[in-house]
């Protein structure tokens, strides 16, 4: 990880998760030095936060759409 990296915050749900493929594959590869590992494991627990945080708000989306008789119509999410 050589350059400066971008915030996982201004990335796109498919942006962060791209990148954390990649740093999946370089790290199962086993090719990286120990720092650089730590580095990217960091990097990758950050990108899964996001990711995780993006899916649930998407979730939260679409529980608030409920299909009745006069077509969709937006109800408050459950929580739990």
């Amino acid at each position: 990880m050589s350059r400066e990296a971008p915030d996982p915050a201004t990335l796109s749900f498919e942006q962060a998760l791209g990148e954390l493929e990649k740093i999946v594959a370089q790290m199962e590869r086993g090719d990286v030095a120990l720092e650089d590992s730590i580095a990217l494991y960091q990097r990758g627990a950050a990108l899964k936060a996001h990711c995780e945080a993006k899916l649930k708000d998407a979730q939260l989306k679409v529980e608030q759409i409920v299909l009745g008789p006069e077509g969709p119509r937006a109800e408050p999410a459950k929580i739990g």
